[in-house]
């Protein structure tokens, strides 16, 4: 009778076990779907409207919207469309130049602080987390009332510096993670075999950093390439970009057709650099479990 009782009692528990752990496989599988499905939202809510703007970029109506077949009409009237071509021109020659300087900037600004004293280093940082929080009209304000007291007309180079001004603290903060992640001591090991303080800079400390200074220049293009707020204050009357030029013509009339072409187009080359540099990092990020392997 004991041994019954016993055998009976070992099966319930068992019995139990087996359905708590169902339970939790469901909870666990329960999460899993509604994760999924809250990530593919998310995407979608992100991704759908570009994704219409490529389709509708491939068909020959100027009414989105209207689908009247497949075509490459308006990638032709793009090109032919002078206007909009020289606003492009515009926005990639100052999206481009200002880039390339912030991320020299910031580059230099990043290691410079994570070598600096403590305090001067909370101080700077301090300092240059404020460009990414304040509001872009009042950078773009403050901007235009110094170069009217210097009494500098607007141009190329005002246009520049604002870009610039706009851009550098990210390059900043993309950089230091990198910074934080590297052995500070590499740079002195390196002088005290002989090296100099440049070359120790470009082939020690440099290429450790290297996916966060890809990554700030990213970021610098494409909010260059975005701006109007700093771009609308700051440049001169006859230099157009595609935000300005953009927001003249709707201020008429409709937004052009083959503003769907040149976006689509934008849209790829963004999405080629970012497959590129991730391809890149984790190439990187490969060698390296493989050389730490080996040892």
């Amino acid at each position: 009778m004991v041994e019954k009782n016993t055998k009976d009692e070992i099966i319930n528990v068992s019995s139990n076990t087996e359905k708590a752990i169902k339970a939790r496989n469901r909870k666990e599988t329960t999460k899993k779907i509604f994760a999924k499905g809250y990530m593919w939202l998310i995407l979608l809510l992100m991704y759908l409207p570009i994704l219409v703007l490529v389709i509708y970029s491939f068909t020959e109506s100027d009414q989105l919207g209207v689908w009247t077949g497949f075509s490459f009409n308006l990638y032709h009237k793009l090109f032919k469309n002078q206007s909009l071509m020289t606003a492009t021109r515009n926005t990639l020659i100052i999206a481009i130049v200002s880039a390339v300087l912030s991320t020299i900037l910031g580059t230099m600004g990043a290691i410079g602080v994570f070598y600096s004293k403590k305090r001067s280093k909370k101080i700077v940082e301090t300092f240059t987390q404020l460009p990414v929080v304040n509001a872009e009209i009042v950078m773009a304000l403050s901007l235009a009332i110094l170069f009217k007291v210097l009494q500098t007309s607007y141009s190329f180079a005002t246009l520049l510096v604002g870009h610039m001004v706009l851009t550098v603290a990210f390059v900043y903060l993309n950089v230091k993670p990198k910074l934080m992640q590297m052995d500070p001591n590499i740079y002195e090991a390196a002088l005290d075999l002989g090296a100099t303080p440049w070359y120790s800079l470009f082939k020690v400390v440099l290429p450790e950093i290297l996916p966060g200074i890809f990554s700030g220049f990213l970021i610098s293009i494409t909010l260059s390439l975005d701006d109007f707020v700093i771009t609308q204050y700051l440049k001169e009357p006859s230099f157009e970009t595609i935000s300005t030029y953009i927001q003249k013509i709707v201020a008429k009339h409709p937004i052009p057709a083959e503003v769907r072409a040149l976006s689509t187009i934008l849209f790829v080359v963004v999405l080629a650099v970012v497959l590129g540099i991730t391809i890149y990092n984790n190439k990187k990020a490969q060698k390296i479990l493989k050389y730490r392997g080996k040892k």
